[in-house]
């Protein structure tokens, strides 16, 4: 499962087996208890970026800070400060945002600041004034935001490609887009080869970011399989990435965006079949490794999955047996009474004296 080359021959089940040790991811101090909905609470050092704007590193990031007119992606969630409401989560919605630094919206200036003090993978907190936000009328329609309102972002930088003329995905032609993504998806697998599965996820992400849902919706013919080629290798390399990290979940979704476009994928099916299986869902991993087996039956990889799924499942079915083996077995016989003499003895005499005075009353007639 280790093989990030989506085009290479070997079977599906190789793996050199080592642990990864995942570099350049280190957290900057120990997270202190997060509340699901808010902010994130940190304890690291308050960098001051402008008047406006400060910063807070959550996740260390590697590398050089993007320059002006980069195309930067990243995820990010976002709060008014007042009131907590957050009003924007690009994770939620799967869909990284891009963001050429020079040329953001005015209500994203702040957010720009911080973008460009920040290196790729590095995850910030940042407190933004309401002037260089949504300023002092806010934003009625999408995203709503009250008037005045400071802004709170966590921010991940996934990365960023350094171009002079800032030239954004929606300025360039089908066959730039595929080729960006392509150059990603190689940079990606040069990382997951050095076994740095953090940095290359990253490079996945920016290339799977550059043919999101709204560019492939507009491709057909030999455009959509140019880019579905790119894509979804880089899908399942994420998948294999996150299965090496053990976040069997994550991989899941990876390999099921796959199986949406190529119901009958025979890695996606593969990969996601055994993540269901770490997660102890047997049912269904067994259904993605019988699927995989009718356009792979000689794979060795397939078998020895189903293999290990019935021999689980043999033992589950005898450890099921002994603990309702005593619940339900048969009941033991009765042990036989011990006989008390002495009651024994007084029935006994008893019956002698009635047949005494029997006998005695016949003689007396």
């Amino acid at each position: 499962m280790a093989e990030a080359n989506e085009q290479q021959s070997q079977p599906l089940g190789e793996d050199n087996g080592n642990e990864i040790a995942t570099e350049n991811a280190a957290f900057a101090h120990e997270e202190p208890p997060q509340d699901a909905n808010g902010p994130p609470r940190v304890d690291s050092e308050v960098e001051i970026l402008h008047e406006k704007v400060t910063k807070q590193i959550i996740k260390e990031g590697h590398g050089q800070n993007p320059s002006k007119y980069s195309t930067c992606f990243l995820h990010y969630r976002a709060w008014t400060e007042s009131t907590q409401h957050k009003f924007e989560d690009t994770w939620e919605e799967q869909r990284p945002l891009e963001l050429v630094l020079g040329k953001e919206k005015n209500e994203m200036t702040g957010l720009a600041i911080g973008l460009s003090s920040m290196k790729s993978g590095e995850r910030a907190r940042l407190h933004v004034g309401w002037e260089l936000g949504y300023g002092k009328e806010g934003s009625f329609s999408f995203p709503n935001v009250p008037p005045m309102a400071d802004i709170i972002y966590e921010v991940e930088l996934i990365g960023f490609d350094e171009t002079k003329e800032g030239k954004a995905r929606a300025d360039m032609t089908v066959e730039e887009r595929i080729v960006s993504a392509d150059r990603r998806k190689m940079d990606g697998n040069a990382l997951f080869k050095e076994e740095k599965l953090e940095e290359a996820m990253q490079q996945y992400e920016m290339a799977i970011a550059y043919m999101g849902d709204d560019f492939m919706f507009q491709l057909f013919g030999k455009h959509r399989d140019m880019a579905l080629a790119v894509k979804n290798p880089c899908h399942l390399n994420m998948a294999a990435c996150l299965i090496k990290l053990k976040r069997y979940d994550e991989a899941i979704m990876q390999c099921s965006i796959v199986l949406a476009e190529d119901e009958n994928n025979v890695k996606a099916l593969f990969r996601r079949g055994k993540c269901r299986a770490e997660l102890g869902q047997t049912d269904t991993a067994r259904e993605d490794f019988l699927k995989a087996r009718k356009f792979a039956p000689e794979d060795k990889a397939i078998a020895r999955e189903l293999r290990l799924l019935a021999e689980h499942d043999k033992a589950l079915y005898q450890k099921q047996k002994e603990i309702y083996k005593g619940l339900f077995g048969p009941r033991p016989e009765p042990k036989p009474k011990r006989s008390n003499r002495l009651v024994l003895f007084w029935h006994w005499l008893l019956s002698l004296f009635y047949r005494l005075f029997k006998r005695g009353g016949h003689k007396a007639d």
